[in-house]
């Protein structure tokens, strides 16, 4: 069947956060996110990403690469051609993501059939806990005791003292550690260690990147996950001996079926997968759900972390989070 060509909007929307939201690289209190839309003049499919700052991304840089695209689009670049024609990142998750809610809309039928996938089910996500002095992180946690699964953001000095007022605060709450490569080879072992004894599941990315590689020298008392060392599948061999498991982020891999691929590859080399995200609203945590599914551990919170959804958003029952309906995306 054919269709018209399809035309490429670019919006940058901000997303207020309830209070702030803070890891070992700074602070913010609202979300900047791109949305690519497309549209044939009937069906629309929506992709949203977040810039990786950390990366080298800003919103505007993210933005006008979307936009660069518009002819490419217009001339029929299909999902396959747009792995090889953009880098992973955020403006390719944006608009693969995009691609498979217009296919999806187009057929009448949800991403998960069009992949050949079970359909999804509910989820228990992670809820965040920022950085801050261990008395307001204990006041965080004693507030969200109740949730199944919280994510400590760590990474700076008196991590000890951190992590264990936590678990006093929140003793029947699985938890796991985002350091953000906020620690140092020195203070590893003593962190890794605070961690252990206060019953942590997992820690992310204690190391800055590229000085993962003390990671390969001692034996981990937890499992210790890549996110900053890992971008898209062709990165995760070498995370082999220094990482137990792998963070795949869509605005990282460059969307939904580099993300997709990441997973195979995790499974074939052994690591357990994590699936993370930034904050943003439902949007962006739709497409990532469907990867979730095979995740050990799934960090889903964006939206929790806002003062307010798009419309349409995912439904949370706590920290159990619901598949999307189409109107939000797929």
């Amino acid at each position: 069947m054919e269709h018209p060509p399809i035309k490429l909007t670019v919006r940058i929307e901000r997303w207020p956060i309830a209070g702030s939201f803070t890891i070992s690289r700074g602070a913010k209190t609202e979300a900047v996110v791109v949305v690519a839309e497309l549209s044939d003049g009937t069906h629309r499919g929506r992709g949203e990403c977040v810039p990786y700052g950390r990366y080298g991304e800003t919103v505007e840089g993210v933005a006008a690469a979307i936009e660069a695209m518009a002819s490419d689009i217009a001339g029929g670049l299909d999902r396959e051609r747009l792995q090889s024609t953009m880098p992973p990142g955020a403006a390719r998750n944006a608009l693969d993501c995009a691609l498979w809610d217009l296919a999806a809309k187009r057929a009448a039928r949800p991403v998960h059939e069009l992949l050949g996938l079970p359909a999804p089910k509910s989820l228990t996500t992670a809820y965040t806990i920022s950085l801050s002095a261990p008395e307001a992180m204990a006041q965080a946690a004693a507030r969200n005791a109740e949730r199944a699964l919280l994510k400590i953001k760590l990474g700076g000095a008196g991590d000890p003292a951190r992590i264990l007022a936590v678990r006093r605060a929140a003793p029947r709450s699985e938890l796991i550690v985002d350091a953000n490569e906020g620690w140092t080879p020195d203070d590893l072992a003593q962190n890794l260690a605070a961690c252990a004894e206060a019953g942590v599941t997992l820690v992310e990315q204690p190391l800055p990147a590229d000085r993962d590689a003390a990671l390969a020298d001692f034996a981990h008392p937890l499992p210790v996950c890549a996110d900053e060392s890992a971008h898209a599948a062709d990165s995760l061999a070498a995370l082999v001996g220094k990482y137990d498991a792998v963070n795949i982020k869509l605005d990282k891999a460059g969307g939904l079926t580099e993300a997709l691929a990441m997973t195979r590859e995790a499974e074939r080399l052994g690591l357990t997968i994590m699936v993370g995200c930034m904050v943003a609203t439902s949007l962006a945590m739709a497409p990532a759900l469907l990867v979730a599914q095979r995740a050990r551990v799934v960090d889903l919170d964006g939206p929790l972390i806002l003062a307010r959804d798009r419309p349409h958003g995912l439904s949370y029952d706590g920290s159990c989070i619901h598949p999307p309906g189409p109107a939000l995306w797929g």
